[in-house]
């Protein structure tokens, strides 16, 4: 059993050695379908007996409100931003996820640090300073990349909620319309997922298989790491 443990310097006045919970990260780019498999992996999670917390960006009370500003204006800077991220990543860490493992429950993330890292370089920032910004995170338990391709992408969009500013980056000019934009964008971001792949130790899964295609193979995984903590 793997014990827990901080990239970098984490959180020293936080002690971790006694936290049974398990943190569960699922990654992967926009519209991929990661919150319709938080929501399979809870109810199943949950019907095994275990409790579950789930946590996901912009989710600190801290943050949240001054993020959707920033997101609704476009004011900020890329590096204001990027620390605003870092600052609502830390919160939720130290005052939502760690007292959640520490009481043994299983957290279910929806993207972790290493989409805004993804982010961040896609936006210009130094990958190594990115990098040491999020030293202070815990190692999760297990990360599952749910990878796909642009066309997949395009297709769920197109038939399902369109295409969004940030998520096309626009705010990078990447192309003078939504949709070219976000082909090249999203394919940025995927070739940043590519090679964090090996180095974070991703769990990857073929994301263009059905939502129970997707499932099935994510239970397998997280039973498996089940069965090693037992």
């Amino acid at each position: 059993m793997t014990k827990p443990a901080f990239y970098r310097a984490g959180f020293p006045y936080i002690p971790i050695e006694d936290m049974p919970g398990k943190l569960i990260v699922l990654e992967g780019t926009d519209g991929v379908g990661r919150s319709t498999q938080i929501q399979l992996l809870r109810r199943w999670l949950e019907g095994e007996g275990y409790a579950v917390s789930d946590t996901g960006l912009r989710r600190s009370p801290m943050t949240q409100p001054g993020l959707d500003a920033a997101k609704l204006g476009h004011t900020l800077s890329r590096l204001t931003m990027s620390l605003f991220y870092a600052t609502d990543f830390a919160d939720r860490l130290e005052n939502q996820i760690l007292p959640a493992l520490k009481a043994g429950f299983y957290v279910l993330s929806d993207r972790y640090f290493y989409s805004i890292m993804a982010r961040d370089v896609v936006r210009g920032a130094n990958p190594e300073w990115v990098r040491k910004i999020y030293g202070f995170a815990l190692k999760p338990d297990m990360v599952i990349y749910l990878k796909t391709d642009i066309p997949h992408l395009v297709s769920r969009l197109v038939h399902g909620r369109g295409f969004d500013y940030w998520e096309s980056g626009m705010d990078i000019h990447c192309a003078d319309n939504l949709y070219d934009s976000f082909c090249i964008y999203q394919a940025r971001l995927l070739e940043q997922f590519g090679e964090m792949e090996d180095e974070f130790g991703f769990v990857t899964i073929d994301a263009t298989l059905s939502v129970q295609g997707v499932f099935k193979q994510i239970r397998h995984h997280v039973h498996n790491l089940i069965k090693e903590s037992n």
